[in-house]
């Protein structure tokens, strides 16, 4: 396991909560991070773990060889990979996310 890879996985393990994204929570840089944002925000989501992969090229290569995931935002929770912006959407839409993440329905 890489340098990058032995990072990503202490990020997962030791946040209940973590979303590998472009930019910051504050300040996403693409659309689907903001989004990714958005429905962790109206899940109501208190102990956020953000990671700006636009930080560390490393990390940004090292979290698709990590989840098999060919793309970013990736949202763990409680060390395990839940999916992209996509699944996030229908799983937010379908009152699964919520439930995963413990969130008030």
């Amino acid at each position: 396991m890489s340098d990058a890879q032995q990072r990503i996985d202490e990020l997962v393990k030791s946040n209940r909560v973590v979303l590998f994204m472009k930019g910051t929570s504050q300040f996403p840089q693409c659309g689907f991070s903001g989004r990714a944002i958005q429905i962790l925000k109206a899940c109501q989501v208190g102990d956020l773990k953000t990671v700006n992969v636009l930080e560390d090229d490393g990390v940004r290569q090292g979290i698709k060889a990590y989840s098999d995931w060919p793309t970013i935002p990736q949202l763990y929770v409680n060390g395990e990979f839940v999916g992209g912006s996509d699944i996030m959407t229908e799983m937010y839409q379908a009152g699964e996310l919520q439930t995963v993440l413990g969130a008030p329905a």
